[in-house]
Formats: C-alpha cells, sequence, structure tokens
C-alpha cells in the first residue's frame, strides 16, 4: 500500500523545493503563464484534439463534412437497434406526458423541476438511476458573478477568451446572465455552499478566471447539487414521474415531422415502450466511456453519447465535436483510481505542478487544455515525468503546501472526499503529493442550440453536456454545473411553453426518420455491424468473447 520506495525517494526532491515555492506563492508571485502565442504552440503540439490521426469526416446526416474522433464517429455510422412501424408504437405506448425528459442528471432534472413549475406534467426517463451521471462526479465548484468586485461582463469575457473566442455568443450571455440566479437557485433549494465564518459566499480562483467566482461544497459540489436537485424533484411527486434503467434508443416524430416521444428499452425486463409527449428533452450527458484516443475518463458508465446519436438522426447538427476537454489532473497513482479527477480546486487552494526533479514547469491555473499539454510536453517531449511500476507516467501535484498556505487541517476540511479515497491505499495526501496526468473529462461539443435550448426540429430541447456551443473549444472550470442548471432551467421553461401551445393530443408516431438515416448509410457505402445508442461500454476482454459462443453483443448490452 502506498507509494513504492522508488518513488518516495522522488518525493524528496518535492519536498526539498518546496519551501522555496512556499515563500514565493506568500509573496505572490506566480509561475510565469503563457502569452497567447505560448500557448497555442503547446496546444498546436502536445494537445490530443490537434492530432491528425485517430479522426475522419462524419459521411452523412446534417454535418457531413465535419471531422471528428474515430470513436464518435463509429457510433454516429452506426444502425439503428430495431426500426418499428407506427402501428407496432402504438402497442407498445405505456406513458402519455406534456413533457419528456430523456436523462436523469443536472440537466435533466433542472428541466423538470422547471417544466413542472410551468404546469406541465413530466416524465423523466434515465437508464441508470436517478442521478446517475456526470453530475456528481464534478467536484470543484460552480461559477457564478455574485461579488461586488465581479459581473457577469466579466465572467462572459473569462469564457469567451477560455473558448479561444470560438464560442457561441448569445449561448455564453445565457450563461454569465444567469449564473448569479442559479446560484441564489440552488441554495434555496438547500445546498450548503462554503461560507465564511461572517456567513459570504468563500469563492477562489480557477483556471482562466479573473475574479474569484468559484462556489464550492467542499469537493463534493456536484453531489451535492444532485442531492438537492433530486430531493426536490421527488417532493414533486405528484408532476413527475421517474423512470429508471430506462434506456431511450431512439427520437420519435408525428406526422408534421415533430419530436413527440421516444422508444425505450428496459434493462431489467428487456421489453421496449413508449412514451408520448408534447415535447422532448435531450440531457443525456458526454461521450467519455467511448475512451477517445485511448484516454481514461472522469465519466460515469453511462456517458455513451446516446442523446447525440438520437439527435442526430432526428437531424439536430453537431457543434464543436471536434474538441474534447482532457482534465490536466486525473490520477496516475494508485492503479486503482487511474482516471479519477483530482479537481482544480487543489490547483486553487495552493498547489504546485512539480516535474520529476521537483521543479515548476507550469502556471498553475492556466486554462485546462493548456494546462494538459504543458504536463503531456513534460513527460513526453522533455522525459521530465514520474514513471509508475506499471508503465504509467506522471507529474507531482504538492497538495501539502495547502497545509501550509491554508493552515493545518485544510485539506481535510477542503478535499474530504479526495483525501478518503487516496488513504484507502495508504497515501496521506495532506503530507505527500499526488501523481496525476490528463485524463479524458468533457465533451467540449453536443448538439446546436439556441439560447432557449431549442434545436431546428420541432418539440425537441436539449440541456448540458449533450449540447455544443457555450464552452467554445475549451471550458473553464466551474463552467459544467453551471451549463446544465442554465440551460437545464431554460429547457425546462421552454419545453413547457411549446407544450403549453400544442394543438391537440399527440398521435401516431414514426421512425421514418432512422429509415431515411439508414437508407444514407447505404448510399455512403458504409457498412458496420455496430449498433447505437451503445447504451453501455462493453469492458469485455476479447479472449472472453470469443468463449461466449451462445452470446450477442448489441453496443455493450448483451442480447
Amino acid at each position: 500500500m502506498g507509494y513504492t520506495p522508488e518513488m518516495l525517494d522522488l518525493i524528496k526532491k518535492v519536498e526539498a523545493s518546496r519551501p522555496e515555492r512556499l515563500e514565493r506563492s506568500r509573496k505572490g508571485v506566480d509561475f510565469e503563464a503563457l502569452t497567447l502565442a505560448g500557448r497555442e504552440d503547446v496546444l498546436s503540439k502536445f494537445h490530443p484534439d490537434y492530432k491528425p490521426n485517430g479522426r475522419r469526416d462524419v459521411k452523412i446526416g446534417p454535418s457531413k463534412g465535419e471531422n471528428y474522433p474515430d470513436e464518435f464517429v463509429d457510433v454516429l455510422e452506426a444502425k439503428a437497434r430495431l426500426l418499428v412501424s407506427g402501428a407496432e408504437l402504438e402497442k407498445l405506448t405505456e406513458y402519455t406526458t406534456d413533457v419528456l425528459v430523456i436523462g436523469g442528471g443536472g440537466a435533466g432534472t433542472s428541466a423538470a423541476l422547471m417544466a413542472q413549475e410551468g404546469g406541465c406534467k413530466v416524465v423523466m426517463a434515465t437508464k441508470l438511476r436517478h442521478g446517475d451521471a456526470n453530475t456528481v462526479m464534478a467536484e470543484g465548484g460552480i461559477q457564478g458573478a455574485s461579488q461586488e468586485v465581479d459581473s457577469p461582463y466579466y465572467h462572459y469575457l473569462d469564457v469567451i477568451g477560455g473558448g479561444h473566442f470560438t464560442n457561441t455568443p448569445e449561448l455564453v450571455a445565457a450563461l454569465t446572465n444567469d449564473a448569479p440566479l442559479v446560484i441564489e437557485w440552488l441554495e434555496r433549494l438547500g445546498l450548503m455552499f462554503d461560507k465564511d465564518p461572517d456567513g459570504r459566499m468563500r469563492v477562489r480562483h480557477g483556471g482562466g478566471t479573473c475574479r474569484k467566482r468559484m462556489h464550492s461544497s467542499g469537493d463534493m459540489t456536484g453531489s451535492a447539487i444532485m442531492r438537492v436537485l433530486r430531493d426536490e424533484s421527488r417532493n414533486r411527486a405528484d408532476d413527475i414521474e421517474v423512470l429508471e434503467f430506462s434506456a431511450a434508443v431512439e427520437i420519435l416524430k408525428d406526422s408534421q415531422g415533430r419530436a413527440a416521444g421516444a422508444l425505450f428499452y428496459n434493462m431489467e425486463t428487456e421489453e421496449y415502450f413508449v412514451v408520448k409527449a408534447k415535447s422532448v428533452i435531450i440531457a443525456t450527458g458526454g461521450y467519455g466511456r467511448l475512451h477517445i484516443q485511448g484516454f481514461a475518463t472522469t465519466n460515469h458508465y453511462g456517458a455513451t453519447a446516446d442523446g447525440l446519436v438520437m439527435g442526430y438522426r432526428a437531424g439536430v447538427p453537431l457543434a464543436f465535436m471536434h474538441s474534447t476537454q482532457y482534465h490536466p489532473t486525473g490520477v496516475a497513482f494508485p492503479e486503482q483510481n487511474i482516471g479519477l479527477l483530482i479537481t482544480e480546486k487543489v490547483r486553487g487552494l495552493g498547489a504546485n505542478l512539480l516535474n520529476i526533479e521537483g521543479e515548476q514547469f507550469v502556471f498553475e491555473r492556466e486554462p485546462r487544455d493548456v494546462e494538459s499539454a504543458c504536463i503531456i510536453r513534460e513527460c513526453m517531449e522533455r522525459g521530465s515525468g514520474i514513471i509508475t511500476a506499471t508503465g504509467r507516467v506522471g507529474v507531482w501535484l504538492d497538495s501539502p503546501m495547502i497545509e501550509v498556505l491554508e493552515g493545518e487541517g485544510a485539506v481535510k476540511r477542503e478535499l474530504p472526499a479526495k483525501h478518503i479515497q487516496f488513504m484507502r491505499y495508504g497515501i496521506d495526501i495532506s503530507k505527500v503529493p499526488m501523481l496525476v496526468y490528463p485524463t479524458l473529462h468533457y465533451q467540449n461539443g453536443g448538439l446546436t442550440i439556441a439560447d432557449s435550448s431549442a434545436t431546428n426540429v420541432s418539440g425537441l430541447f436539449a440541456a448540458g453536456e449533450a449540447t455544443g456551443g457555450v464552452h467554445g473549444e475549451n471550458r473553464l472550470m466551474g463552467n459544467s454545473l453551471l451549463d446544465i442548471t442554465v440551460f437545464g432551467r431554460r429547457a425546462g421553461v421552454s419545453a413547457a411553453a411549446y407544450a403549453k401551445e400544442y394543438d391537440g393530443e399527440v398521435g401516431y408516431l414514426n421512425m421514418d426518420h432512422v429509415d431515411a438515416y439508414h437508407k444514407e448509410l447505404l448510399d455512403a457505402g458504409i457498412e458496420t455491424d455496430q449498433v447505437a445508442p451503445m447504451i453501455l461500454p462493453n469492458y469485455t476482454r476479447e479472449e472472453v468473447m470469443e468463449k461466449q459462443l451462445t452470446t450477442n453483443y448489441q453496443g455493450g448490452i448483451r442480447a
């Protein structure tokens, strides 16, 4: 248990350089940040998004010709799980509602709450348990201009700059203007934000921020947000029906081409069923479990791009799917924690990133893509990373600095979950540094939406990580939890308003758009046995699958 003797010897170099680094920190002297030109240089040479290999053009659909990661194009150009006639869909109909929310994370639950407040009956379906989502994996905090020295104006500039000026401006304006309202809403729902003794919100810097606006709840902010959202939805059970272990496999349309429901797969009984609705919201999260370019991921088990596949087949174009965020600090040791997120809050509290010689090599609060590229450069080009017994490589994150800068007990107080996770393996991060390396963390792109969360398909809305545009080509820390709540709320309001104006009842549904998509596959000469949505990842080893003579797989599901 704990670090190997060889790693403990290397940690002595970290300890030797710590007094000098602490002195600089106390004086407010930071490692020199990169210029804009310097950032572009390191990104172009070392960030995975800039590699020409492992990507290809999409051959069909509304984003035909766009260049995306192979792993994503594989599911985008896969076959549907099944095609069902309109008459058969009618027989499979089990639920009829005003608003259907697909996804039970932070965005989906925020949407359900606002749709219910808009006077609608809501069905919220999730393929795992309610709350099993990337929301609970988010740790460091949520941004919002709540302090006197800050404003949505400065927040807006930070988001645009962090996204390399590629963001969709109206989405950024919605994000930053709604942020203080969301902070107040969450606190009213019962979220216990970190506060100073006088009751003021405790805020900190994140990478790429010009003001301290990071609000947190220990190092479990996402889990805390999900708790209050889930509790509130359960308090409204008369109007919000939650379907767990119900995986959406296709958006359904009516005769006018409007989104009017979805086809689901019951993961417990293996039955298919239909939910009819006057409006539909996709809030299915990201695609980390596709393991782009072979990277480990911080994402939860169900992050398999299902909503993107369904929305794309329904006719919604994609935005920024060429861009993936690799969080700079994923666990590189111990092996049991590989890919686990180490929140940016650790660096915000003062911990330095160090190479094998115990030397700083990067400003700790660069935007995430730049920070990741600098770590990859230090390990791969300069050969200054620390290599583990299993051949993994990483750099030190000097968490014991926090104990000195913030006072004894600060690590346990500010990072309780992380302290416990490492102590399980005999590593006390208040006394020794953590070994970290970039990990696949966030899908910057997704379905294209307006600032109302509406897509180009009538009756279809989307929110959260399943959408693209607000973050441009890089997301800043604390804006994901903000994104899911801002646009989840907006999607709920918009979908409820649409449902209220819906003319008559939902009629016969069809999968004509899916049939047309299949014909596009044939016309483009795409031959594939892969089906999507994949629902769950498949981690069965090939040597095991070769002996499963009577087992068939559809995506990650055994059929």
